[in-house]
């Protein structure tokens, strides 16, 4: 890439008034296209990204973005650099993605070569589905989902995977932690001690014992056999990397080499091995009711663009995420989080529910939701928890210490909320930055600030130097000793004595909501009388139980991929494809 930082920096104002336009003078030949404005479509984290690109004498010499909802720190300059490389290049979509925006990229490269198709008379025919039927039907294709749908395919059921939004991952694809895992042949391998037992411990005292002991004991005992699973050679993830994150007890938290982010890791990887292994995926697809035949699942009632049609089914599993992103199911819960903001993306709003009230489904824990602790203001951009567990402290605005920074995300939020600016600053140097390569992606969308010095630092966030340095030193000498007197925190792999010193402000936000639907061990949808629903499974987020009150950070990436294969795996045996 070779964008300048002031072109960027210009783009993004130009963005941010939602038209940004272009002009190129063409370096080569032209490359064929039929002239005039033509418009393309691809599909972003938030929403649809929508382009017009002029041609003129066979080539592009414009290009301008007409519809896009995506974040305006990371995808207003990523947006900027692909349109500039693509005009310089003539209309060549050969282009890299911009580092820390991979969703954002692709969606506008797709858009791109979507206007170029339509130059040559190629239009993106929509597809019309007719009623049609399946053994499994997965809602859903997010991390639940995809590992849902990868596990039946595997093993010959005929699976149909709908997903409402244009692209596949749904929150997923914004984690950025890990997956949590004990007894596993990675920490063996790097000689990680670690139990089960202080797994199982360590989540229910996390959700205040207020989780299904069962189902806790089934994502523990599942743990060590889902990274070897995800790691075969069926799908092909890297978990090679081990960390600690906030409430955990030892280093369980699996992610790939560097301290990767691992949801844009694992999703295209589940995407490519669940169509691999025959899975039909329909992108753009919602589902709008699941249907009901002598008290179990039969189908399900689907909408799209062309109209709308059933599909029968043996089994059917929801995997549609939580409703974090559903303003007015977070207030009927939980009032005093109206208007806070969310991570989430806009399509996790709990249709599920709907559908299951015909099913008398029984809902537990729906007012336990989640705030997590480091997002940062008016972005909805989280700043993961390894940031933290790598070596990273908490600064309140007065430049001093205020929290253990791996105590759970409940406690650190309602730190960070009890501080006079309701906000606090995540605070790291470059032994940090290079122990885990998320930060990078931090980096390029320009979130830190940056000094070389404490005073620098000090002096750009407008901080008391003095405090700051106190902080700094007092910290220094209980990582030295291993024994923090102030705040009791246990692992300090990190000194912050020397810098370059980086800063990034951050705030809570809704995160994930831990109610949802009751299910059992093998994933089952149970209803009010304690029975389960016949051929109805659910796993992930839209379930409620596996993390009682407060999540640990590490645990959902788990619990979707063990809850999914597990639910799949009941569907299996239960339709007779597995004994």
């Amino acid at each position: 890439m070779f964008a300048k930082k002031t072109f960027i920096k210009k783009t993004a104002l130009l963005l941010g008034a939602a038209l940004l336009i272009f002009s190129s003078c063409a370096k080569k030949a032209g490359t064929g296209l039929s002239d005039g404005t033509f418009r393309g479509r691809g599909a972003g984290r938030n929403g649809p990204i929508v382009v017009e690109v002029t041609v003129k004498d066979g080539k592009a010499t414009e290009a301008r973005i007409v519809e896009e909802q995506e974040t305006e720190d990371i995808g207003f300059p990523a947006e900027a650099e692909i349109i500039e490389e693509f005009l310089n290049y003539e209309g060549n979509t050969d282009i890299d993605v911009v580092s820390g925006a991979t969703l954002t990229s692709n969606a506008l490269i797709s858009a791109l070569q979507a206007a170029l198709d339509a130059s040559h008379g190629v239009v993106e025919a929509k597809e019309k589905f007719t009623d049609t039927e399946t053994d499994i039907v997965v809602i859903g294709a997010g991390g639940a989902g995809l590992t849902a749908a990868t596990e039946a395919a595997l093993n010959g059921a005929k699976v149909i995977v709908l997903e409402k939004a244009g692209i596949a991952g749904g929150n997923t694809n914004s984690s950025t932690g890990g997956l949590n895992a004990s007894e596993t042949s990675v920490q063996k391998k790097l000689r990680i001690e670690d139990s089960n037992k202080q797994f199982f411990e360590d989540t229910m005292r996390g959700g205040h014992y207020k989780n299904a002991p069962a189902l806790v004991r089934t994502l523990v005992e599942n743990s060590a056999s889902i990274v070897d699973w995800l790691q075969s050679d069926d799908i092909g993830a890297d978990l090679s990397d081990v960390g600690i994150m906030g409430g955990s007890t030892n280093k369980r938290t699996h992610r790939p080499a560097g301290g990767q982010a691992i949801g844009s890791h694992l999703v295209p990887k589940l995407y490519d091995a669940a169509k691999n292994a025959g899975a039909e995926i329909r992108l753009n697809n919602a589902v709008i009711d699941v249907m009901e035949k002598n008290g179990g699942a039969a189908g399900v009632k689907v909408r799209n663009e062309t109209g709308s049609y059933t599909i029968k089914a043996k089994a059917v599993i929801i995997a549609t995420g939580g409703f974090g992103a559903n303003q007015k199911m977070i207030e009927k819960y939980r009032s005093d989080l109206k208007d806070f903001p969310t991570t989430n993306v806009k399509t996790t709003t709990g249709d599920a529910f709907a559908w299951l009230e015909k099913f008398d489904a029984k809902l537990r824990l729906m007012e336990e939701i989640q705030t997590h602790p480091s997002v940062v203001p008016g972005k909805g951009i989280l700043i993961t928890e390894a940031v933290r567990g790598n070596g990273a402290i908490m600064i309140s605005h007065e430049g001093k210490r205020f929290v253990n920074e791996l105590d759970t995300r409940d406690a650190t939020s309602a730190a960070v909320l009890a501080l006079p600016e309701k906000r606090a600053y995540i605070f790291f140097n470059q032994d940090v930055r290079k122990s885990l390569k998320a930060i990078e992606g931090y980096a390029k969308a320009g979130l830190l600030t940056s000094g070389k010095t404490v005073d620098e630092i000090a002096k750009k966030l407008d901080m008391d130097s003095a405090a700051l340095s106190d902080s700094l030193r007092k910290y220094n000498e209980a990582q030295k000793s291993g024994i923090d007197k102030e705040f009791g925190r246990a692992d300090m792999p990190r000194s912050l004595e020397e810098g370059p010193f980086y800063a990034v402000e951050i705030e809570p936000a809704i995160h994930h909501t831990m109610g949802g639907v009751e299910i059992n061990e093998r994933g089952q949808v149970m209803n009010e009388k304690g029975e389960a629903v016949p051929g109805l499974y659910a796993a992930g987020e839209v379930t409620g139980g596996v993390h009682g009150d407060n999540r640990l950070g590490g645990n959902a990436v788990a619990d979707i991929t063990i809850f999914g294969k597990i639910a799949a795996d009941s569907a299996l045996k239960d339709i007779g494809l597995r004994p």
